[in-house]
């Protein structure tokens, strides 16, 4: 339930390309699914072609083969290929697949930190990780509600249920509230901010800095509320209330309501 996520020629660089082809060669194979997806970027390189250098002709002159079975020798276990550092092609497949199994490796370390608190759900949107804030039970969203407007939307959940940093920030506001009993104020980077209302407990203090996925809080049933659920909001940097459900599904994290179907994003 936890876990629901470009180069130049130059022989250092085929040096340094040979090293990370040889770590990803080896026979171990990554458990992690992201680890999986960072090597096999790195794999077509090594499989679709190798570059070898005939000691008769210019060795300026790279001769490109594939890589057959009589080139696996037991001087060469990992099959790793002798890689031309002038042929400007080969440099630049190899930065490529590199960059790509570096971004890919990164993207998997922060999801990975963001989801080590609890955290139901985790992304990454434009280089920040973002989380569903608690796993519960959509009962009520943004808009008109009972002749009055309700600024965010509920997730029901027992009392106790961890409630988590929706992503990096600073602490604002902790403690009590008028009408939400007690909440959580987290302020943004980008300066917006997020609310946790009628929380039963705190676990920050005001100017303490949070991480995406960091437990802040529990559900609770405080303030003017007919039953534990986190009341849950985001203000924009002028402080305007903005619907969280369309905002939380954009990024791709997914809150659902009874029978387990989405809500509409419409209130």
């Amino acid at each position: 339930m936890r876990a629901t996520v470009a180069a130049c020629a130059g022989g250092a660089l085929v040096a340094a390309g040979q090293t990370v082809l040889t770590a990803l060669a080896g026979p171990a194979v990554a458990a992690d699914p992201y680890e999986r997806l960072a090597a096999n970027a790195m794999l077509p390189v090594v499989d679709d072609i190798a570059a070898t250098t005939s000691p008769s002709a210019d060795p300026t002159t790279a001769v490109a083969r594939p890589i057959g079975a009589d080139q696996l020798t037991a001087a060469t276990p990992q099959a790793v290929p002798v890689l031309d550092e002038h042929s400007e092609v080969e440099v630049a497949s190899l930065t490529k697949a590199a960059a790509i199994g570096e971004q890919l490796a990164q993207t998997a370390q922060a999801i990975r930190a963001a989801l080590a608190g609890g955290a139901p759900q985790a992304v990454l949107s434009k280089g920040e990780a973002y989380v569903l804030p608690t796993l519960g039970r959509f009962t009520s969203g943004f808009g008109a509600r009972w002749g009055v407007t309700h600024y965010g939307i509920d997730l029901a959940a027992p009392i106790g249920t961890p409630i988590f940093a929706f992503t990096d920030g600073v602490v604002e506001e902790s403690g009590p509230a008028s009408g939400f009993g007690m909440w959580v104020v987290l302020r943004h980077p980008d300066g917006t901010r997020t609310v946790y209302g009628h929380i039963n407990r705190s676990l920050v203090s005001v100017g303490q800095t949070v991480q995406a996925g960091q437990e802040i809080a529990e559900v609770g049933n405080r303030g003017q509320s007919t039953g534990p659920h986190l009341h849950f909001e985001i203000w924009d940097a002028s402080e305007n209330k903005m619907n969280p459900l369309p905002i939380l599904t954009r990024l791709g994290l997914s809150v659902t309501g009874d029978g387990g179907e989405a809500p509409s994003a419409t209130y």
